[in-house]
């Protein structure tokens, strides 16, 4: 699933319009009557998020101004993909030029062939070799490139340092293990009015989606390597659902309020009343400019276990049919706009301070070596949020695996919502047969493609 929250003024970013009879996304001619070479491109920020899309239209402007030679006609609409129209979008020739993707979207669109093969153009994009390599991997299918990472992220646990001291917690030094976050999750809880030690999603997806990520964190997977089995019937497998049957039903520290989707369990966050939480870095912004919540009580940490986190992000593709000026185009913009250390319309952290927006937060982290310094150096510059409140989620991410969600990730999610559910609203669930039952289910899904 992709991020939560928009690190900037937090309304998630848009795309083309979803009402594809009444406004088409498709791509203009090459050309426009002043010879210039077009292209369109989506994931505008919409109307409403004002000052997003003041810089989005800048940003454009000044790249226009430099590249007097490339028309950039941007698109808005909400959200910036949606999974029900996307692959119609595609078939029907209804795509930009440049198209926002997910990173669990990249093999998909190469599988069903509507992406440009970008490998005899990455010359032409600068910062191409200063993005992670395992970033880089994901839109690498067979050996060829097809497209290119614009933000990335990875689970952590957010946590309520005022309510770790209220419990005689050391705030400065959260969970190592599933362990030690069901000791602290106990302890908070035991604080009474209405105070939740530890709240997970169990809905709408999202309890699936939070399931893998703790099952990665520590040492398993969703399906096997070659993307043919579940391989969730395991120790590990079986460790995530009693540890969350135990705190549910034993300890009593997860609230006797289940089902819950991430809008609930912001709104525990930002009003004091939840001790911990898995999530991104971007939900923190959310926490305090929606939900009520204070940047100096709110903290990270990495995923408990030790093994590994799940990342996610996003990243632009470009449509099959765009021509090599176009993609030469495109790739020019992505640099200007994206991919620029400390510069652009994600990376200009002082324009950001001054619009009061949040600077400071761990992620995104997209570059290494040098171009990586540059961005931190100039985010550190311009921080107006507490970042030592963070630094135990980068010292810790540094040990752990990052993994990728798996393929079919929302059906495969939409079944672990059951398992999920089950453990946190019966206190009999039987957790081997849950655990064999979704494994058939994803083992259908896959075979399905």
């Amino acid at each position: 699933m992709r991020s939560t929250g928009f690190r900037r003024t937090f309304v998630a970013l848009s795309a083309c319009s979803l009402a594809l009879a009444v406004t088409s996304c498709g791509s203009d001619d090459e050309d426009s009557a002043s010879g210039k070479t077009r292209i369109t491109v989506n994931c505008m920020p919409p109307k409403s998020a004002k000052v997003d899309r003041q810089f989005f239209e800048d940003d454009i402007a000044s790249f226009e101004k430099q590249n007097p030679d490339i028309d950039v006609v941007p698109r808005d609409a909400f959200p910036c993909q949606d999974p029900k129209t996307f692959d119609a979008k595609l078939a029907g020739g209804q795509m930009e030029d440049v198209f926002y993707t997910y990173f669990t979207d990249a093999k998909h669109v190469v599988d069903i062939n509507q992406a440009a093969d970008l490998t005899p153009y990455l010359k032409e994009l600068k910062s191409y070799e200063t993005i992670q390599q395992q970033l880089r991997d994901i839109y690498t299918v067979d050996g060829k490139v097809y497209g290119i990472p614009r933000t990335g992220y990875s689970m952590g646990l957010i946590y309520n340092k005022q309510l770790f001291e209220e419990a005689g917690l050391d705030p400065d030094r959260p969970p190592a293990t599933w362990d030690e976050l069901r000791a602290a999750a106990k302890k908070i809880a035991a604080l009474g009015d209405g105070v939740v030690g530890y709240a997970d999603y169990s809905a709408q997806n999202q309890g699936g989606w939070h399931f893998t990520a703790e099952l990665y964190s520590r040492g398993g997977d969703v399906v096997s390597a070659d993307g043919k089995k579940a391989t969730i019937d395991t120790p590990e497998g079986r460790a995530v659902l009693q540890t969350l049957h135990d705190m549910r039903w034993t300890d009593n520290s997860m609230g006797s309020k289940q089902l819950l989707v991430i809008n609930d369990v912001q709104q525990m966050m930002g009003s004091g009343k939840l001790g911990m939480y898995l999530s991104a870095p971007d939900n923190i912004p959310i926490l305090v400019k929606e939900k009520g919540g204070d940047y100096e009580d709110l903290a990270l940490a990495p995923m408990p276990g030790g093994e590994g986190t799940l990342i996610g992000g996003d990243g632009y593709m470009f449509n099959k049919k765009a021509s090599p000026e176009q993609i030469r185009a495109g790739l020019k913009w992505l640099d200007h706009m994206f991919l620029t250390p400390g510069d652009g319309f994600l990376g200009d952290y002082a324009r950001a301070k001054k619009a009061d927006a949040p600077v400071g937060l761990p992620e995104p982290r997209l570059f290494t070596g040098a171009a990586d310094a540059k961005d931190q150096q100039v985010k550190k510059a311009n921080a107006n949020v507490p970042v030592e409140n963070y630094q135990a989620f980068l010292d810790g991410n540094q040990s752990l695996e990052m993994k990728i969600e798996p393929p079919n990730a929302q059906q495969i999610y939409s079944v672990l919502d059951g398992v999920v559910s089950a453990v946190l609203t019966k206190k009999d669930a039987d957790i081997d047969q849950l655990l064999k039952d979704a494994s058939g289910k994803i083992d259908g899904i896959l075979a399905r493609g």
